[in-house]
């Protein structure tokens, strides 16, 4: 009865905490774990068991769901017996010790969740001690035990687990070995996934421009400036919808005022040839630089060719 009455606790505590789990990944791999907790030797007719302990470790492979582990625990408590002898009877202290290795089968209900409820069963050996004042752990017997409990996903290697679990063994002797355990483990899982690298981000694409130049104190367009123009609006044209801007430019040789109004001559002659090749006037805009940004540069009052300019965006 008190068994059953633990694993319907540990299960009403398991079952909301995962309901309200978020998900996230798991991968298969090999675990490693250490783990410790609290050990009941139910009384019995023979012995009256303080509460014990028991640590040990576990290597498992998780197959993302079932898993599979083997176990190896010890396990100590102490208590009081009662031991007839000739005239009358005694109250003994002594200690119980087991060592046990257990292949255990898990399963976790949702492996890719924060928190996974699991249970399990195991079987494998134990070596115990016959009595409480008996040979140390010279008794083999056959083991089982049943778990269940509730796992939170640290991160996708480690694990911090607690369970709830009844252990027992074949009949040592003196006593039922029946335990009772609560545990708390953490584990390590090996071969995490390489995480991909970001995509590259996308090439940047650079709107087609062009460049036309003008004489010394000069606004009007060379049959080479034409041209060019004329590539401008075509590639405005091949756009369907787009945007040109036209900004203009002039070296240091002249005063900065007059050069700022010679850089907006520049571009409005532009604008005014791009119109004559079918490019609307609204989808035109005009910027003057003077000479404050030049291709080249220059020193004061240097009349530097390059830097008599129009630029031509088209985007």
């Amino acid at each position: 009865m008190f068994k059953k009455s633990l694993l319907a606790a540990a299960a009403a505590i398991v079952l909301p905490v995962a309901a309200n789990a978020q998900t996230g990944t798991a991968y298969p791999g090999f675990y490693v774990g250490a783990e410790g907790g609290l050990n009941w030797l139910l009384n019995n007719n023979s012995y009256q068991m303080d509460t014990g302990w028991a640590a040990g470790g576990k290597l498992g492979y998780d197959f993302v769901g079932p898993r599979v582990e083997l176990e190896g625990l010890y396990r100590s408590n102490t208590g009081t017996s009662n031991v007839l002898f000739p005239g009358g009877v005694a109250n003994v202290r002594g200690r119980i010790d087991q060592v046990s290795v257990m292949a255990n089968l898990l399963y976790d209900f949702m492996p890719t969740s924060a928190f996974t409820p699991f249970i399990g069963a195991g079987a494998g050996i134990a070596f115990v001690d016959s009595t409480i004042q008996g040979c140390n752990m010279c008794s083999t017997q056959f083991a089982y035990q049943g778990i269940i409990g509730v796992a939170w996903n640290i991160t996708e290697a480690f694990r911090l687990s607690v369970d709830g679990r009844y252990f027992g063994t074949t009949n040592p002797g003196a006593y039922q070995n029946n335990n009772i355990m609560t545990m708390l483990s953490l584990s390590y899982k090996f071969g995490q996934p390489e995480v991909a690298p970001p995509p590259p981000p996308p090439p940047q694409v650079t709107p087609p421009s062009f460049m036309v130049f003008f004489d010394w104190d000069r606004a009007n367009l060379s049959d080479q400036a034409l041209n060019t123009i004329r590539q401008a609006a075509a590639a405005f044209k091949s756009k369907g919808s787009a945007r040109i801007t036209a900004t203009g430019h002039t070296d240091t040789s002249g005063p900065e005022s007059y050069n700022m109004a010679l850089s907006l001559r520049r571009a409005n002659a532009v604008k005014d040839a791009l119109v004559r090749e079918g490019v609307p006037a609204a989808a035109i805009t005009v910027i003057g630089r003077g000479e404050s940004q030049p291709l080249v540069p220059t020193g004061d009052g240097v009349r530097e060719p390059q830097n008599r300019r129009v630029e031509i965006v088209v985007q």
